[in-house]
């Protein structure tokens, strides 16, 4: 385990955050089973919202989903070895599904059919994948209840949220247990990936670490967002070397 700015970061692998994921999955709908991807814009907002990280800190598993906070573990001699993201874990548990009877995943989120389309092109990709259901993310918090039974009658046991954070990972802590999912992954724009609408960076590119520049050039207005990764740097920097003072 590795702790930035106050926020948890698991250090596992794709594989192993996959095995975590069915064991929860299959462990009954505690409401327990939440498992946050973890970004640097992520970590940002958590420094400003004691809620949310409060929701981050006690999540089931916490991957490291940036490369910024895989340096910030280099760093400081830290245990995070790899990235796993939304988008990775979302096509390693169709792949899962489709060989495996205990995994059956609802897509919640994206705007129109996007997650209906995401859940066609994970079919295609594994086939045989058990795709319980897919709807939008747009309905109105006295919605949620509904939402949640819906996702309930599926018989999904892993429900994927692409609802952005942090309405993604709070909805999750608030309904997880009403949808029957024993597992409740916040993705955040992987249904638009998968669906299509969004190119994600070529592998190269993402294993160089330049995955955030290849998204801001296709999407500049991204750029407000993106400022959040300076501000981290120095942040994370500032409390590496506070953190050598102190040893």
């Amino acid at each position: 385990m590795f702790s930035v700015l106050g926020c948890r970061v698991d250090a596992v692998g794709r594989d192993e955050a996959v095995a975590c994921i069915v064991t929860l999955a299959n462990g009954g709908a505690s409401g327990n089973g939440v498992v946050v991807t973890l970004g640097v814009e992520m970590v940002m907002a958590a420094q400003r919202d004691r809620a949310f990280r409060d929701v981050v800190n006690s999540a089931a598993l916490v991957t490291c989903d940036t490369i910024g906070l895989l340096l910030a573990s280099r760093l400081r001699g830290g245990p995070l070895h790899e990235r796993v993201t939304g988008v990775e874990l979302a096509g390693a548990l169709a792949a899962r599904s489709a060989s495996h009877s205990d995994v059956r995943l609802y897509l919640l989120g994206g705007g129109g059919d996007t997650a209906q389309r995401a859940a066609e092109a994970l079919q295609r990709a594994h086939p045989g994948a058990k795709i319980a259901g897919a709807r939008d993310g747009y309905f109105r918090d006295d919605e949620s209840d509904a939402v949640a039974a819906a996702v309930r009658a599926s018989g999904a046991n892993v429900l994927l949220a692409g609802l952005g954070s942090p309405k993604q990972e709070l909805w999750l802590t608030q309904h997880l247990a009403a949808t029957g999912c024993g597992a409740g992954i916040g993705v955040g724009g992987s249904f638009d990936v998968y669906a299509g609408n969004v190119l994600r960076a070529p592998a190269l590119v993402r294993r160089a670490g330049l995955e955030w520049a290849y998204r801001l050039a296709k999407e500049p207005r991204r750029w407000r967002r993106q400022l959040a990764l300076p501000r981290f740097a120095l942040a994370a920097l500032a409390e590496t070397i506070t953190s050598r003072r102190t040893r």
